[in-house]
């Protein structure tokens, strides 16, 4: 909320009163005071008073006059805005001009409830080829500032050089709640440049910061609440495909509506484990646990005693961007511009009696 418009500055030219005459700014109206009242001259209050916005040749403002308490006011048509610099001149006929300039305060913003609601992975170690990290907002913040806000500190406390992707297209839901920031795809890839020359953007053996500075902007131009800091640590590199031979499913009971469970003995990709696992013809609700470890399922309707189908997309990914049968050290770059359909394998498991 505005407080309320307060003066700021005279100026005068000439005299700084005629007579006693002096200019006040007060709720966005402007008064003559310590000025005896004649009668409106022949050619309007506007010829002995005006208010212009701004400074240099502008037209004067729009509104309307009259005599209140003993003082000429003027009414502006329109309010006047917040950071706004206001000019008025009164000149009574015989008299030295007195001058008086107001700047009208900005608003301050708001103080910001949005923060980093979450960083994905939830794991404190992470493998040596990390791909990715998810960084979930609170609410809505401004595009263009990740580069400037987000940081990544080795041990000593020192800035990593460029371990980012640094695309001017950052990478965005529609709602601008959730980021995802890519390491450069160059320092994890064996036999790439710029690993040779620069080494991976983080090591196996060594400890690390993601932060996210305060300074973030959100949609209403406030800073975020509070500062985020992810501290994690650097495990050897994950190389192997993703094998779904490997997962422990833990079948429910038939009768009830006990959550099917299915560990993965590694953490995924958590923005596609939303949509990359399904129990064929069957609804119900998923929920991914144990930082991003574990998989669970809670259908609408008790299980059957039969057999049921899991089918898992292969583009899921782990931590290091292996997929379903693939590991990402292949070069299949040549194919990531394309529209594919996506593929599927497909797991069973019988609700127990």
């Amino acid at each position: 909320m505005l407080r309320p418009l307060l003066t700021l500055v005279i100026l005068c030219a000439g005299a700084l009163f005629a007579g006693d005459a002096a200019i006040h700014m007060d709720g966005g109206v402007f008064r003559v005071t310590g000025w005896t009242l004649a009668t409106e001259p022949a050619d309007g209050w506007s010829s002995v008073f005006v208010v212009y916005a701004g400074d240099g040749d502008v037209p004067p403002m729009a509104g309307t006059y009259g005599v209140e308490g003993g003082s000429l006011v003027f009414h502006p048509r329109f309010p006047v805005a917040p950071g706004m610099h206001v000019r008025a001149v009164f000149h009574a006929p015989g008299g030295a001009a007195v001058e008086a300039a107001f700047a009208v305060p900005k608003a301050a913003p708001a103080a910001s409830t949005t923060r980093v609601a979450h960083v994905y992975p939830s794991t404190g170690v992470l493998p040596e080829n990390q791909l990715k990290f998810y960084i979930y907002f609170s609410a809505p913040v401004q595009k263009g500032e990740a580069w400037s806000r987000i940081q990544l500190l080795n041990q000593e406390g020192r800035v990593v050089e460029l371990p980012f992707l640094e695309i001017d297209q950052e990478l965005w839901d529609r709602g601008n709640t959730r980021l995802t920031v890519l390491f450069d795809p160059g320092r994890i890839k064996r036999g790439l440049v710029p690993r040779q020359e620069m080494g991976p953007a983080i090591e196996e053996g060594k400890s690390y910061t993601l932060v996210i500075g305060r300074e973030w902007p959100d949609a209403h131009g406030a800073p975020l609440a509070e500062p985020f800091r992810k501290p994690f640590r650097v495990g050897p590199p994950d190389r192997e495909p993703i094998d779904t031979a490997r997962w422990r499913i833990t079948p429910p009971r038939a009768g009830t509506r006990e959550p099917l469970t299915i560990a993965f003995g590694e953490p995924l990709d958590f923005a596609l484990l939303q949509h990359a696992i399904a129990i064929r013809d069957v609804a119900g609700t998923s929920e991914v646990a144990r930082d991003e470890t574990e998989w669970r399922f809670t259908p609408e309707q008790p299980w059957a005693a039969r057999e049921y189908r899991v089918t898992v997309e292969t583009s899921l990914e782990d931590l290091a961007g292996n997929r379903v049968g693939r590991a990402f050290d292949v070069d299949v770059f040549n194919s990531v511009t394309r529209s594919v359909a996506p593929e599927t394998v497909t797991e069973q498991f019988r609700a127990k009696p």
